[in-house]
């Protein structure tokens, strides 16, 4: 059963409000939040997503609630491994701690309009021309074949052409203030120059857009509804500023999630071609079901994010003890200095 348009619409006017409100609050109120205040706002927005899925279970049925929570997981999961990139761009251009947040607000509103356009041409493409899908599942293919390739070497971000072009063409400045766009020259104050923080705000809004051409071919390999693939992009933007204080440099060191999403990849690649393959008339092509996508995401997220956190821990107990054995070895010839 599709959803109804009046349903659509009310859900979409809603989760956009409030993921504007959220935003904006943030901006008006600079801050660096709590750990609090950030467990808080990432539990509020899962369990929002929980509630939205269920709502859609209870009026339209299971398939479409299976087909919302494997897109909501497969994108909140690469938000995850976005951040990584936001952290870097937020480094590279030293921004002050108190206008992160408003950085990654304005950042995301941004990547929002980008992705709503994205989703519209993708959703007529997919619409009018099935064989989109073999394209689609040979670049999620390529894409989890690259990340398990280039996830050692990602330690540093690159300025896109966007970025460099503005820094070609425009008149920049090295200081900030606040989150105004443009000040006054230092040594001629008749002359404006737009501040470091344009050059952020269009590096994340760009980047998430870039990081998309990845994730929403993924989700529709899971859903052919642009208002599912729209609310899931919607659910994995809410919460991403409290999500980027909360991990902060955690995201570095969860070293199997980038294997996991290029597990999920794939799997959706493959996916995509067999569903290709079975409505071109080959009819040996297995249907995955989507019931059997939710598992292998939950799955595939739940072991690699486990075995990152084991990773970690287990990493700072061979710290632990190798400073235990250097304090160890340095009071054994302390000992042995005053003997003599």
């Amino acid at each position: 059963m599709e959803t109804s348009i009046y349903f659509e619409i009310i859900s979409l006017v809603v989760l956009v409000l409030l993921l504007l409100f959220g935003v904006i609050r943030g901006i008006r109120k600079p801050h660096v939040p709590s750990n609090k205040e950030s467990i808080f706002a990432v539990i509020f927005y899962a369990i929002l997503a929980l509630i939205f899925g269920g709502v859609i279970w209870w009026l339209y049925g299971m398939h479409p609630a299976v087909e919302f929570y494997s897109g909501w997981l497969t994108e909140y999961s690469l938000s995850v491994d976005n951040l990584f990139v936001f952290i870097l761009i937020i480094a590279k251009f030293k921004v002050p701690k108190k206008l992160q947040k408003e950085a990654l607000g304005v950042g995301i509103i941004i990547a929002l309009v980008c992705r709503a356009i994205f989703i519209v041409i993708g959703g007529a493409v997919v619409a009018r021309f099935t064989w989109i899908f073999y394209l689609f599942g040979a670049f999620l293919i390529y894409t989890a074949a690259k990340i398990l390739v280039d996830r050692e070497s990602e330690d540093e971000y690159e300025e896109n052409f966007i970025v460099r072009f503005f820094h070609k063409v425009i008149p920049m400045s090295s200081r900030y203030n606040g989150t105004k766009l443009r000040i006054p020259d230092k040594n001629d104050a008749s002359i404006s120059r737009w501040t470091p923080m344009l050059i952020v705000f269009i590096s994340l809004g760009v980047t998430d857009l870039f990081f998309a051409f990845d994730s929403i071919p993924a989700i529709f390999g899971l859903t052919k509804d642009p208002f599912i693939v729209f609310a899931t992009n919607l659910f994995a933007l809410m919460g991403l500023q409290q999500l980027y204080f909360l991990l902060g440099g955690l995201v570095e060191k969860l070293q199997f999630l980038p294997i996991g999403l290029a597990i999920i990849l794939a799997f959706i690649g493959v996916k995509l071609i067999f569903e290709a393959l079975h409505g071109s008339g080959f009819t040996w092509a297995p249907e995955v079901p989507n019931l059997v996508s939710l598992m292998v995401i939950i799955i595939v997220i739940g072991v690699t994010s486990a075995a990152s956190v084991m990773k970690i821990r287990q990493d700072e107990r061979r710290a632990k003890r190798r400073a235990q054995l250097k304090a160890e070895i340095k009071d054994e010839i302390k000992a042995e200095l005053e003997n003599k």
